[in-house]
């Protein structure tokens, strides 16, 4: 793991959890029993008066116990989730160590040279390390290029590396150089980096190429391949790659005429400042009982959703939801005649996204056999049981690869030619990082192969 990692933000109320901690198995039911004993934080923006009575002090100890229960559940999981993955890296670390690279690389002990980083100490450019750690992805080396973080040293599997100031001509050394950086420095910058004397390839995040012809948009299960060999490919916006994954394989079989896509998007979609604003809104309220001023976001998430991200477009959508439009059609090679309309929304959830999706199909559909044929579908877990309460969450999905579906059922508005289903997804792996890597394995594959 990074020494450079995400922490959570901790307010000084966090001592009185200490009582609860014990019995952390259960967090997520008691948290729900504590919170619906409190009444609903109507406008919590605005400040208690002074000489709050006690019944007002014992519902802000209340909600600071429920905050602090869902915090150690989430922990609890996210720390199975690395445990799992750790054992799984080992397995892999081992392998290649007896000389078997053959799974990552398509050649065995086979390897590049060097892997970059450009944004390497944002929430998806440590995302994109991990990535690179857990997958044992073949490269002697990595280097990290971070403005403000420049000299900071990192701990990883392929030992400490040191962050660099940015510079083309550094990051040509690189025979793949993943951006996690602003639309504006990539348009600068990615076609300084690609090709060169090592042939780079650079593997954008931002939206600056998404739309460009001559720039391939990919999801690498969907449409990787000799698209993944270009020397500059543009990474999906996240709300698309995480709603592909689930779109493709449905596409494939029943032929999309119509989808109508609702998103709940988690707080990281606007990077580590937005998941801190977050937490930091909510100690604040738990602390003080007044939800501190909104910094990155229009209005105060914190018990709150907004119904806008991005800015708005001249025909009322705003650019996020459009950019759900363009890219599906350009990934899937949607004719004209495929509508696709989205709502986009934010929401007070850390890290992964969700989406509730309507689809229309032009062959008749049904929902056991889609469950099926989803089940069985490359980064799908089908999460599909409502008489057992199983079905996605964003609790759930948050550190994991796969994107979660369920609620899958026959459309009331389609019938036969319709279908809704509900799914989650982690933002900054599926939705930015892991796509990115992905990426980059299949090109490591193409270059090793020849």
């Amino acid at each position: 793991m990074s020494a450079v990692a995400f922490v959570p933000m901790q307010s000084s109320g966090t001592a009185s959890f200490g009582a609860v901690k014990a019995g952390a198995a259960s967090a997520v039911d008691r948290a729900t029993l504590a919170t619906s004993a409190l009444p609903a934080p109507a406008a919590p923006q605005q400040p208690q008066q002074q000489g709050s009575s006690t019944q007002q002090q014992q519902q802000l100890v209340l909600a600071g116990a429920a905050l602090g229960l869902v915090a150690l559940a989430g922990q609890s999981r996210a720390q199975q989730r690395r445990a799992r993955r750790g054992t799984a890296r080992a397995a892999r670390v081992a392998r290649i160590r007896r000389g078997d690279g053959a799974e990552a690389s398509g050649k065995p002990g086979g390897k590049i040279g060097c892997v970059g980083i450009v944004g390497a100490s944002g929430a998806v450019g440590q995302e994109m390390l991990k990535c690179l750690e857990d997958r044992c992805f073949p490269t002697d080396r990595v280097r990290l290029f971070a403005k403000r973080a420049a000299g900071t040293v990192v701990k990883s599997s392929f030992g400490d590396i040191t962050i660099e100031p940015f510079s083309v001509e550094a990051a040509q050394e690189c025979e793949i150089v993943l951006m996690a950086v602003s639309g504006g420095f990539s348009e600068e910058f990615s076609p300084q980096i690609r090709g060169g004397p090592k042939h780079t390839a650079v593997i954008d995040n931002s939206s600056a190429f998404r739309y460009k012809d001559e720039v391939p948009l990919v999801v690498p299960e969907i449409n990787g391949g000799k698209n993944s060999e270009a020397t500059l490919i543009a990474n999906p916006n996240c709300t698309t790659a995480i709603g592909a994954m689930a779109l493709w394989p449905l596409h494939q079989k029943y032929k999309l005429k119509k989808v109508i896509m609702s998103t709940y998007q988690a707080a990281s979609g606007a990077g580590a400042e937005g998941m801190a604003e977050l937490e930091e809104g909510l100690a604040a309220y738990v602390k003080e009982g007044a939800v501190s001023k909104p910094e990155y976001f229009a209005h105060q998430l914190p018990f709150n959703v907004i119904p806008q991200i991005d800015a708005f477009q001249e025909n009322g959508y705003t650019k996020e939801e459009m950019k759900v439009t363009w890219e599906l059609q350009k990934i899937f090679g949607l004719p004209d005649d495929v509508k696709v309309s989205c709502t986009a929304v934010r929401v007070p959830t850390l890290r992964a996204h969700s989406e509730s999706i309507v689809v229309e199909t032009e062959e008749p559909v049904d929902p056991e056999e889609a469950r099926e044929l989803l089940k069985n579908s490359e980064g799908v877990k089908l999460v599909d049981d409502p008489a057992a309460l199983q079905y996605p969450m964003p609790l759930n999905a948050t550190g994991q690869y796969d994107v979660e579906v369920g609620r899958i059922r026959q459309s009331l508005i389609f019938g036969d030619h319709g279908l809704e289903f509900f799914l989650s997804g982690d933002q900054l792996l599926r939705g930015a990082a892991l796509n990115a890597v992905i990426i980059a394995e299949q090109a490591v594959t193409a270059r090793l192969s020849v």
